[in-house]
């Protein structure tokens, strides 16, 4: 057991941060805030230190881990090369939500990072005290969330210390994330753009920023396939895409619909159907239909807007832990249109319903 210090968010420029970045210098692990969720970081090339997370998280060990740089010129000492299409994307997407996973140095970081593969994944945090932290350690930081394997992300401080207190050394406090989503994970090959894992950035505007002689692909996990020495299954080179995750503790059921009433009927029934069953039963709405499943279930959680989706990827994971907080066996959730990162959010609520998913049929 672990005493896990606490660094609170009025602390964290000063006294706070140091301590955080001294603990990582010296092979600790800290969880600390980035623009997308809380990330558990180490220093990358210790590989004891890399081996915490793993045990901390509770995660396989097959699972790479992304690198947290706090410059460009970080990344020449993790890749073996970054080419033209590549520089673009950097240009014009860090520091922010854009991982690429690129030709790994030889020894530049533990093999624990890469899961024994010949690529890394690297991105540049936009958080100030993330790459702050950063610089301060003189680490690159191996960082996957900062919550136990298969829990939903944290976009809060007190979400990794529900998850991780007694297990990491340190939790450094920045205040509640912004863009609520993991970030989107790319690979570059042959002048396409792969979209491992969507994320913060969309594919809209990944193929704006490339420009038209270049192809995104929005294939998901499978984005690669037929693509030199493309991921599998069996061997992942994105980060959180082969096991199951954000996941809350009741079973979570995920309906779909073109047509608003359709959407809405179907949820009730479902709920209905679940409660007279004898279940505890929530639903998860966006805040244009909250008001009409009064009475349709134990409780009505608010996520977000359909006609903003982005306040919906900021809130799921609390949606999601608060349906744990309430005891709730059985979760209905609408379905949101996947435009922009309306993508992101539908990946992140499949895999939370751990792939039940109802699509509702055309009137």
């Amino acid at each position: 057991m672990t005493n896990t210090k606490y660094w609170p968010a009025d602390d964290e420029s000063s006294s706070g941060l140091k301590e955080a970045a001294a603990a990582l210098a010296a092979g600790g692990v800290v969880a600390f805030p980035t623009e997308t969720v809380y990330g558990l970081g180490a220093d990358a090339r210790n590989t004891d230190a890399v081996r915490r997370i793993f045990e901390a998280k509770g995660r396989p060990s097959d699972n790479p881990l992304i690198v947290h740089v706090a410059s460009e010129e970080a990344l020449d000492s993790l890749a073996e090369q970054v080419n033209d299409l590549e520089r673009k994307l950097i240009r014009a997407f860090w520091p922010g939500p854009l991982t690429l996973v690129l030709p790994a140095k030889t020894v530049a970081v533990s093999p624990l990072v890469t899961a024994g593969l010949d690529t890394v994944a690297v991105r540049m945090p936009s958080h100030e005290t993330a790459r702050r932290l950063i610089e301060l350690s003189g680490c690159p930081l191996a960082a996957p969330s900062a919550n136990r394997s298969g829990r939903p992300s944290p976009t809060a401080a007190a979400h990794v210390m529900e998850d991780l207190d007694g297990r990491i050394d340190g939790v450094l406090d920045g205040g509640p994330t912004g863009v609520g989503l993991e970030s989107t994970v790319v690979r570059v090959l042959d002048g396409v753009i792969h979209i491992l894992r969507p994320g913060g950035v969309t594919a809209e505007q990944l193929q704006a920023a490339a420009g038209p002689e270049a192809r995104v692909e929005t294939g998901g996990e499978s984005a690669a396939e037929g693509a030199p020495e493309a991921q599998t299954a069996e061997q992942p080179r994105s980060p959180g895409v082969k096991y199951t995750h954000y996941a809350p503790e009741g079973e979570m059921l995920l309906i779909t619909a073109d047509n608003d009433d359709a959407l809405i009927q179907a949820v009730r029934e479902t709920a209905r159907q679940a409660r007279d069953a004898g279940r505890k039963v929530g639903i998860i709405a966006a805040g244009e239909h909250a008001g009409r499943y009064e009475g349709a279930a134990d409780e009505i959680l608010v996520c977000g807007s359909r006609q903003a989706p982005e306040t919906a990827a900021q809130q799921l994971y609390a949606t999601l832990r608060e349906c744990d907080r309430l005891g709730l066996d059985f979760i209905v959730a609408e379905g949101f249109p996947e435009r922009g990162i309306g993508a992101a959010l539908m990946n992140r609520m499949r895999k939370a319903a751990g792939g039940r998913v109802r699509s509702v049929p055309q009137p």
